[in-house]
C-alpha cells in the first residue's frame, strides 16, 4: 500500500482552497470526488499528493472559480497574524474602514523610538517584543472603539 502524503502547511492551505472551490462552483459530493478520481486518482484529497491537489485546483480554474484575494496576512509569524485579525476586527469601527495604509501608518507611529526615528512600516518587519505593543495598542484601541470613545 502507498504510504499517505505528509501533511504540512502547503497542504492545508490546499485543501481549504479545495473546499473554498468545491463550495463556490455548487459541487454536489459525488461530483467532487468523481473529479478527484479522474484527475488524482483517489477519491479523497488526503490521498492524494500535492501536485496532484494542485492540478484539480486548476481544473476547478477552468471551471469558472477565481480564487479570492488572501487574508490581509498569510504570514508564518503568529504576532504578524494577531495584528492582522484585530484590525480586521475594528475595521468596521474605523473611519478609514480599517485599510492596510491605515494599520501600516498605526504600527509607524507606535514604533518610533530613538533606535528608529521613522517607525517600522508594516507588521511584517516587527519582532515579538516590538509586534507585543502593537498589539496591546490595538486591543486597547479596540475596547475604546467598542465603548464609543475614539
Amino acid at each position: 500500500m502507498a504510504q499517505k502524503p505528509a501533511h504540512s502547511p502547503q497542504r492545508g492551505a490546499i485543501y481549504a482552497k479545495l473546499h473554498i472551490a468545491r463550495k463556490e462552483l455548487q459541487l454536489e459530493d459525488n461530483a467532487y470526488r468523481d473529479i478527484l478520481h479522474r484527475l488524482t486518482g483517489h477519491y479523497s484529497a488526503k490521498d492524494a499528493t500535492t501536485s496532484a491537489l494542485e492540478t484539480v485546483l486548476a481544473h476547478f480554474r477552468t471551471l469558472g472559480w477565481k480564487p479570492r484575494k488572501g487574508s490581509l496576512s498569510s504570514s508564518d509569524k503568529p504576532h504578524v497574524r494577531m495584528i492582522y485579525a484585530i484590525w480586521k476586527d475594528m475595521g468596521p469601527m474605523l473611519d478609514s474602514g480599517g485599510t492596510r495604509e491605515a494599520l501600516r501608518a498605526y504600527v509607524q507611529r507606535q514604533t518610533v523610538s530613538a533606535a528608529r526615528p521613522q517607525g517600522i512600516s508594516a507588521p511584517e518587519f516587527l519582532d515579538g517584543m516590538q509586534a507585543q505593543k502593537v498589539i496591546e495598542g490595538l486591543k486597547q484601541w479596540r475596547f475604546r472603539l467598542e465603548r464609543g470613545v475614539k
